[in-house]
């Protein structure tokens, strides 16, 4: 149990750091939005690029299998998104993957704007799991920051120089690597039976 609280000592110790990363992502995601009501056409783009690299396609390809499209989404959300866009970039330059998400965080709102009624019916059971995954990518952009105030600035952990403050901020980027994969597990599965079994009545309604 002890081990189990210590990524939630690490939230309240850092609770103000990771307020901001929630309405950072909220605000350019909604901006994202506005952007996209406002010029339809990045919306349109958006979907053209979807298509173009496949991504439309392998949805329709999953929607038959609602564990292996759920197993799907948690890949992407995990390694493409959570590693490869915010923790790996924040390895090599400090907090930069943080700035790296902020613009996905833009493009997600532009593909999710309520341009017309099917997308607006769709975002009310969507709602969640965007709510449940900008949770999870708060926690993995708040595991990026406290690598890089560690990093930069060692004494903060107790660290005697920037290779060991560099090591104690990788520790606790592993420990609050875990509550945000919970999230992102049941993130994923929700957002799975959400698109399979949810949102099809909902448009035939």
């Amino acid at each position: 149990m002890r081990h189990l609280r210590r990524p939630f000592r690490i939230i309240r110790a850092h609770l103000r750091a990771y307020l901001v990363m929630n309405a950072l992502i909220y605000a350019l995601f909604l901006t994202g939005m506005g952007a996209a009501l406002l010029f339809p056409d990045l919306n349109a783009a958006h979907l053209a690029a979807q298509q173009e690299d496949g991504t439309a396609d392998l949805v329709v390809s999953l929607l038959s299998n609602v564990w292996l499209f759920s197993l799907t989404i948690l890949a992407v959300n995990v390694l493409t998104v959570g590693v490869l866009t915010i923790l790996l970039p924040s390895m090599i330059v400090p907090f930069l993957g943080i700035a790296f998400f902020l613009y996905r965080a833009f493009g997600f709102g532009v593909a999710l704007a309520p341009l017309d009624e099917t997308t607006a019916l769709t975002l009310i059971p969507h709602s969640l799991t965007i709510l449940i995954e900008f949770q999870a990518y708060a926690l993995v952009m708040l595991a990026a920051y406290v690598l890089g105030r560690a990093w930069l600035r060692p004494g903060t952990v107790g660290a005697p120089n920037r290779r060991q403050g560099y090591l104690r901020g990788l520790r606790q980027v592993a420990w609050l690597s875990l509550p945000a994969l919970v999230l992102f597990v049941v993130g994923a599965v929700y957002e799975a039976f959400e698109i399979i079994y949810l949102v099809p009545p909902l448009l035939a309604g």
